[in-house]
């Protein structure tokens, strides 16, 4: 990575959302070590608890978590004004579902999740952010 690339991200802060421990686990350890914040959520309800989610933040969210979809949840944090940028991760995902992520301007990473391509994502979500 370029030391630009590094500067750029310092400190951004990434929350995930995911039901798996597993996941949450190593996406925060690999995304620190990237040099990104990181706030993890066990569910959609966790999140929404969560009174002071920042503007300046990126979220990275399952969409298959019990009680509610990751598309769910994002709904309801439109609803209150949360307009971080957003990536949606899953597997197996159908036509349905990226129609309605692509409406919702909320690109789909998926599971597994082997390339640079969530970093990526990420990475373009914060440079775009005015913070």
């Amino acid at each position: 990575m370029e030391n630009g690339q590094q500067l750029s991200v310092q400190g951004s802060l990434v929350a995930i959302v995911d039901d798996d421990p597993a996941v949450r686990n190593s996406l925060k350890f690999s995304l620190e070590l990237e040099g990104f914040s990181v706030w993890v959520f066990a569910d959609g309800a966790e999140c929404l608890q969560a009174a002071n989610l920042p503007e300046c933040a990126c979220l990275v969210i399952d969409q298959n978590m019990p009680g509610m979809t990751g598309l769910e949840l994002l709904a309801q944090l439109r609803n209150r004004q949360v307009s971080m940028p957003a990536i949606l991760i899953t597997s197996h995902p159908n036509a349905n579902l990226r129609e309605r992520a692509a409406r919702s301007g909320i690109p789909i990473i998926e599971k597994p999740l082997l390339s640079d391509a969530l970093l990526e994502s990420i990475r373009a979500a914060v440079a775009r952010q005015p913070c």
